[in-house]
């Protein structure tokens, strides 16, 4: 990362404050100093005396300005009516001060002149003068607001990105307890039941999966191959409790084997079709995974031959509200909702003969894709 003394000066000049103060307000006197300069032509004046005048003039202002800046920043803790009429007030003095300076050294430099000194003469250049020094406090006070506005903007964000990502972890982290419950009740049911040789391998392959969630970043996503990996650890452990009860198939595309997920987000779905399809039948079943890359998004289907849902819409206000004690189907459905909001779909239907089908789609990205770009 480059430090800020090795920034290029238009990138400082675009992000830093000072910079930007410094840019303007130096840009802006020489504009102004450029047009007196030519007024020489117009008025047929000396153009040596006229840039002497314009050098004096732009100087002045200049040191004026900042003294204004100054100003402006120990004011501007007070309220914004004191803070109005006190700039207000300070601007017509150093507009006072600046126009007496210049006029008295322009009749010095153009002795000759016909017009003379006087109260008239000086209104008149105190006017135009005031109208100058009142834009350049009034985009001085643009700016700075405009500048506290995206600040608040920026700190905005930050505070929802903040909150998305709380969210995202607790979703997240939520399912490492759920599991973690639901997996030493089993080693607590093979112990009672003096199956110390399966039990001793669950926790094994218990701990393997635990260290993979540890060492994985919730927020970072993984690719569905990684994400077939994890879930043959958890596969591990299931198949200890229920051997040759629990079948089950991959069937992933290429494309998909690319595509990223959020990490273990399949988990809780084949968790809740072993809870619901296998566990429940004496014969056991077949869970099925499919991927596959279409029209640019990724779509999966997680596929069971348990009984199905009898009552769909009871069955999906349980589940999906996570009632009884359920988390996997809408601890996924809220993770889908905050990373990819109206751009993904969960959906939910019985099969025939019997089964469930769960069909999720989000938006396709891939390491392939992030490697061409």
């Amino acid at each position: 990362m480059q430090s800020l003394d090795q920034q290029p000066l238009i990138k400082k000049i675009l992000t830093l404050p000072n910079y930007q103060f410094w840019a303007l307000n130096v840009f802006g006197w020489t504009g102004y100093g450029f047009f007196v300069a030519l007024s020489a032509i117009f008025w047929d004046r000396h153009l040596g005396l006229q840039v002497a005048y314009t050098a004096m003039s732009v100087t002045s202002g200049l040191v004026l300005s900042l003294w204004l800046r100054s100003y402006f920043k120990r004011i501007w803790a007070k309220e914004a009516i004191v803070r109005g009429l006190y700039s207000l007030v300070a601007v017509i003095c150093v507009t006072a001060v600046w126009s007496f300076v210049k006029m008295e050294v322009f009749f010095a430099l153009n002795e000759d002149m016909e017009v003379k000194r006087s109260l008239f003469e000086y209104l008149g250049w105190y006017t135009y003068s005031f109208f100058i020094f009142l834009s350049w406090a009034a985009l001085y006070f643009s700016l700075k607001y405009y500048r506290m506005l995206q600040v608040e903007k920026e700190k905005t964000l930050k505070a929802q990105a903040m909150a998305h990502e709380a969210q995202l972890k607790m979703l997240r982290y939520q399912l490492n307890p759920h599991f973690l419950f639901n997996t030493l009740n089993a080693i607590s049911t093979l112990i009672l039941e003096k199956e110390t040789k399966t039990a001793n391998g669950m926790v094994t392959e218990l701990s393997k999966f635990l260290r993979y969630s540890l060492d994985n970043n919730p927020m970072q996503k993984v690719t569905l191959a990684q994400e077939v990996e994890t879930l043959q650890l958890y596969l591990g452990i299931e198949k200890l409790r229920f051997e040759e009860r629990l079948n089950i198939s991959f069937t992933i595309s290429d494309s998909a084997r690319h595509a990223l997920i959020p990490s273990l987000l399949m988990q809780p779905l084949i968790e809740n079709a072993i809870k619901y399809a296998i566990a429940k039948s004496p014969t056991g079943g077949t869970i099925a995974l499919d991927a596959d890359v279409l029209h640019n998004q990724l779509s999966i289907q997680l596929t069971d031959n348990g009984p199905g849902i009898a009552d769909m819409a009871i069955a999906l206000r349980e589940r999906l509200e996570g009632e009884h004690g359920g988390v996997g189907l809408a601890n996924t459905r809220e993770r889908l909702k905050e990373l990819y909001g109206p751009a993904h779909s969960f959906e939910l239907e019985n099969i025939q003969p019997h089964g469930l089908r769960i069909t999720i789609r989000i938006p396709f990205s891939s390491t392939e894709r992030s490697k061409a770009a």
